[in-house]
């Protein structure tokens, strides 16, 4: 590098680069010289150095010369003719007469002299001669040794004469000089500029010669320091620091969302503690700890589902740099396998196909089971009417029946309507639950779901809800598409995501569950809600197992199936054992609901006044409960039909 920037740089000449700080009491001492040999001259001799001093050479050299005539043993103006022969490019001529004012006078300013004739190219040549910058630095070194010599002015030259011998010692150790004694100088910022491009310093190399420039260095010589290869190095070294930078920011940005994903699931882990501490702690008048733990809860839900959206960008970029790695991988090594690349690229698009789609795919708002008009059961309606009353609040809207054995509620609306409390309640009951069970157990098992309105569990979750639809929507995606694998980031991402929201959801809804049972024990007592959550455990495995076994009886015998929801219990010890097991299991922390013991527990001797209870069975409440069944059973045909002819 050092080679082309010393073939580009304009050399500096001390005698041009000193000429305006020209010592006037030193020159007066000359004059008197003069004076003293030829004094009818000492006027020409001035206006000679004021030509030099303003670089008009010509001028310089036809008064030099009169003077040089008459006193041709005054070794200033014999010198300084000889320099300025030499910047006419003249330079034997130049050195000539330098060597003559130094055989004259031994002294510093005839060795600087004579050495800025040596530094240039000779007649006839392009470059120096390296005998001519050899005896110059010999020179140099003698002269800085003798009485009057300049310090800066030596180690100017110095380093100048170093530089085109490619001497970098003596380069190196003459600006270090210049730059701890002479900062302030516009020289020594111009060696340090190429000081640093000889160590491939660029930025330091381009700092440096701005300040040159900016303290007397000509623009064109800046310039082609510059053009030398400064600054496409620069360019260089900013495209890598800036392709760095972009690593080293998306490596923080990864660090960053994934520390989000530990802080989410923390934070879902110590509430969680801290809930089920709140839980075991709880007493009939503790019901407002409740209340704040499911706003918190609501806060939390909400942003990791928000977090969710945030992270697909990254996922994708993801996705797209590990398949770009691994294929600039194998460009590196020399080996591109096709098939593999087709593999990658392929599945970045399903991917990303996959991804867009779920966020965009029509969601199915089928409602479940069909609409219970209030003429088919209208004492089931005031008994809704009755509950919701007792509890102080809304009561359903719509009932909607199906055919298995659910309970549940949900809300419809918009979410302003939700959130004002005025949105459509609704209730779903499964046929295969309702036979036999006792009023009073149904009241409470209806006051637990009435709590889910009170609470405004049913309002709220809009968010957690459209995220596990995506979710599902965007595995599905991949697992039609054979790209549900470990070595997809997005399936990998999703397995995560979905262990993470899991967790904190799960706190959440099995507070809401614990804080509605609590509900209905204190409206209707301990000993009801849990004999109606009993019943309904019992009711789903005696009604699974019957309906199997009838329909595998029905379809083996060609026989049309009887009702289904007026076969003969199922007493066998297979339905007593499982009964227990579901009664006593431990709650797990993937559960969403606590096991029935631990809700038991928790509701445990919580009492309230009952209605008296009249016999009657819900089922009694229709006004055509074989319809029912009957269109019921016939339901569930068609699916036994629907699934047999998919598979």
């Amino acid at each position: 590098m050092h080679k082309i920037i010393y073939s580009l740089i304009l050399l500096f000449i001390a005698f041009t680069s000193f000429a305006q700080q020209r010592d006037s009491e030193k020159e007066k001492g000359i004059e008197k010289q003069l004076e003293a040999v030829a004094p009818e001259y000492v006027d020409v001799f001035k206006q000679g150095t004021i030509a030099m001093d303003k670089n008009e050479l010509h001028t310089a050299d036809s008064l030099y010369s009169i003077v040089y005539e008459h006193a041709p043993s005054f070794d200033p103006v014999v010198r300084r003719l000889g320099a300025v022969k030499a910047s006419l490019g003249r330079v034997n001529e130049g050195i000539a007469l330098c060597e003559e004012a130094l055989g004259l006078q031994h002294s510093s300013e005839n060795i600087i002299m004579l050495v800025s004739c040596l530094i240039r190219p000779r007649d006839n040549n392009k470059e120096v001669l390296p005998v001519d910058l050899q005896q110059a630095m010999m020179l140099l070194h003698e002269g800085k040794k003798l009485p009057g010599s300049d310090e800066l002015e030596y180690h100017t030259f110095i380093a100048q004469t170093a530089l085109m011998l490619n001497d970098i010692y003596n380069f190196k150790a003459s600006a270090e000089l210049l730059k701890n004694k002479y900062g302030n100088q516009m020289i020594t910022h111009y060696f340090a500029a190429i000081n640093a491009a000889n160590d491939a310093d660029w930025k330091t190399a381009e700092r440096e010669i701005r300040i040159a420039h900016r303290m007397g260095l000509p623009k064109e010589d800046m310039k082609s320091f510059l053009d030398a290869g400064i600054t496409s190095n620069l360019e260089e070294i900013s495209s890598e620091e800036n392709r760095w930078a972009t690593v080293i920011m998306l490596v923080w940005i990864i660090l960053a969302w994934i520390g989000g994903f530990v802080l989410l699931y923390i934070v879902g882990r110590l509430l969680s503690f801290y809930t089920l501490r709140s839980i075991e702690q709880m007493n009939g008048a503790e019901l407002q700890s409740g209340d704040k733990l499911r706003r918190i809860y609501r806060v939390l839900i909400n942003s990791a589902g928000f977090y969710y959206y945030i992270s697909l960008p990254l996922v994708l970029l993801l996705v797209i740099a590990i398949a770009a790695a691994i294929i600039y991988t194998f460009i590196i090594i020399g080996y591109l396998p096709i098939k593999i690349v087709l593999i990658l690229v392929v599945g970045i698009g399903i991917t990303i196909f996959g991804m867009l789609r779920s966020l965009f795919l029509k969601r199915d708002h089928t409602e479940p089971g069909r609409e219970l008009k209030r003429d088919e059961a209208p004492e089931l309606y005031a008994l809704t009417q009755e509950v919701a009353t007792t509890m102080g609040t809304r009561p359903i809207h719509e009932i909607r029946i199906t055919p298995h054995t659910d309970l549940a509620v949900y809300e419809t609306g918009t979410w302003r309507e939700k959130l004002k409390d005025n949105g459509k309640r609704i209730l779903i009951i499964g046929t295969g639950v309702l036979k036999d069970f006792k009023m009073n157990d149904f009241r409470a098992v209806l006051a637990h779901e009435y709590g889910h309105f009170s609470h405004r569990d049913t309002a709220g979750g809009g968010v957690a809800l459209r995220v596990r639809n995506d979710m599902a929507n965007y595995y599905n995606a991949l697992y039609r598409e054979g790209q549900a694998v470990w070595w997809n980031g997005a399936f990998i991402f999703l397995r995560f995501y979905h262990f993470v929201f899991h967790r904190i959801s799960a706190g959440a809804t099995r507070l809401q569950e614990v804080l509605a049972d609590r509900v209905a024990a204190q409206t209707y007592g301990y000993q009801s809600f849990q004999n109606g959550l009993t019943f309904v455990i019992k009711r789903d495995i005696e009604f699974t197992m019957s309906v199997n076994s009838e329909i595998e009886d029905a379809e083996n015998t060609k026989r049309p199936y009887n009702n289904l929801y007026e076969l003969h219990d199922i007493t066998s010890a297979d339905v007593e054992k499982e009964l227990t097991e579901a009664l006593n299991r431990k709650t797990t922390e993937d559960d969403t609901h606590p096991s029935p013991v631990d809700r038991f527990r928790y509701v445990a001797g919580l009492e309230a006044n009952c209605p008296m209870d009249d016999g009657k069975s819900v089922s009694d409440l229709f006004t055509d409960w074989n319809g029912i069944t009957e269109e019921m059973t016939q339901s569930i045909k068609q699916i036994v039909s629907m699934n047999k002819s998919m598979n």
